[in-house]
């Protein structure tokens, strides 16, 4: 078996990239977060078999949180968290953007905080009188 052109291994698939760069825990979260349109590479959609390569840059929506990322260097194996963060590069715009949804979840208050166990017979009443049916 002929070996592989050094220019191939600077390459790898997406969802392999954001597996082994700790995105998501599992690759088939990562295959399947691609094929819903929570990761675009470049500003465009990809698929799960887009091949990586250094300099891309990758937008990663997990949740209610999205990060910009730019790409570092490739791996396709999974190593320690110490090695997965020196894959990417976080940019300054996409860090603030989090701190700042981190701060108004923390002025927010919490769904439901006011709600204490289960509704009483008054509450009851009240609920009942808005309901139309």
């Amino acid at each position: 078996m002929p070996d592989r052109p050094a220019a191939d291994t600077a390459r790898t698939r997406l969802d392999k990239w954001l597996w082994a760069a700790r995105f998501f825990k599992h690759r088939t979260a990562a295959t399947e977060a691609v094929d819903g349109g929570k990761v675009k590479l470049n500003g465009l959609a990809a698929k799960p078999a887009r091949e990586v390569k250094a300099g891309d840059r990758i937008d990663i929506t997990i949740g209610e949180e999205t990060r910009t990322v730019v790409v570092r260097a490739i791996a396709d194996k999974r190593g320690s968290a110490a090695i997965a963060q020196t894959l990417y590069e976080e940019t300054p715009e996409s860090a603030e953007q989090r701190e700042k949804a981190r701060e108004l979840r923390k002025l927010a208050a919490t769904p439901g905080a006011d709600l204490h166990g289960r509704p009483t017979k008054r509450d009851r009443r009240r609920i009942d009188r808005f309901s139309w049916f």
